[in-house]
């Protein structure tokens, strides 16, 4: 039983994380906007003003992001990293979805078959953690193949594959580079997965308890929906925080541009507002909505097929 949901949640986030990918490099393409170390590379920047420097860049919506990221390199731009998210939805998502329906299984009382909210969360904090902590390599290359095209062509990394990111970033930066913004990472996957598959499985609950609905497509897709938007919510803030420490660019002899999580959230809110945590949140919601309606509409049919084994 336990192997058997391991596999079938592997099947269903690869499934929904290829499907929502563009939605996804869009949404960390506009959380690094605005960074004060993008913000002079841009050429236009030398002829301004010493004042000019205190403007903040004008804000882009997730359309205008995507036919940029489309006229700049074209239609294929927009699955740029696809192959570190398939590897990060096979070893974070696989991983969490897996001891997420063990510990469901060990904690639901056996006589009412049902399972307290506070168990539910705690349940998806644990296995929101371990995932992650696997999973954080392939989620740093991820971020980085997602945010390259945003940069001028010299100062591109041009990694080939979640491969050859994953060994380029070993070379050159050290085994540790791999587990950069883990703290983040585990904070983040630990709020989604609790309020993901807490709140997927209490509102599914109460749709049937209350005969709204009947156990199908329309409950899944409606309980998926609002688990998708608390999802969002909660963990866009650390979302923001952890694409800027895991895409910050560190040179040898050179201070990184941020010392940790604390250090970038401080400089992100001096430099841009409080609003700038929940930079990426349309695209968030839009990418948490669908991620979460394929992920448990696919969950649930991979279920039937695999039943009888």
């Amino acid at each position: 039983m336990g192997l058997k949901g391991f596999v079938e949640g592997g099947v269903a986030s690869i499934v929904a994380g290829c499907s929502t990918h563009p939605l996804d490099l869009i949404k960390v393409r506009m959380q690094l906007q605005g960074e004060p170390a993008v913000q002079s590379l841009r050429p236009a920047l030398a002829f301004h003003t010493a004042a000019s420097h205190h403007l903040p860049p004008p804000r882009v919506g997730p359309v205008s992001v995507g036919l940029r990221i489309i006229q700049q390199d074209g239609a294929a731009a927009l699955f740029s990293g696809v192959s570190a998210t398939v590897l990060r939805q096979t070893l974070y998502s696989t991983t969490r979805m897996g001891l997420y329906d063990i510990l469901k299984t060990k904690w639901t009382d056996p006589n009412t078959n049902n399972m307290p909210l506070m168990r539910k969360i705690t349940a998806g904090l644990v296995a929101g953690g371990v995932g992650a902590a696997v999973g954080n390599p392939a989620d740093v290359a991820m971020v980085r193949m997602q945010a390259d095209g945003r940069l001028p062509p010299a100062q591109r990394r041009n990694y080939k594959s979640v491969v050859d990111a994953i060994t380029q970033m070993s070379k050159n930066e050290g085994i540790g580079s791999l587990w950069r913004g883990s703290s983040l990472t585990v904070n983040r996957a630990m709020l989604v997965t609790a309020s993901q598959l807490a709140s997927y499985d209490q509102f599914k609950e109460m749709i049937l308890e209350r005969d709204l609905m009947k156990d199908g497509l329309g409950t899944h897709v409606t309980a998926s929906f609002a688990a998708g938007f608390v999802a969002a919510v909660a963990s866009n803030p650390v979302d923001v925080i952890k694409t800027r420490v895991m895409n910050m660019k560190v040179e040898a002899g050179m201070a990184a541009p941020y010392s940790g999580a604390v250090d970038c959230a401080m400089k992100t809110i001096k430099a841009e507002g409080p609003m700038a945590l929940y930079k990426g949140f349309i695209p968030t919601i839009s990418r948490q909505g669908p991620f979460t309606i394929v992920l448990f509409v696919t969950l649930e049919q991979v279920r039937k097929l695999f039943k009888d084994f």
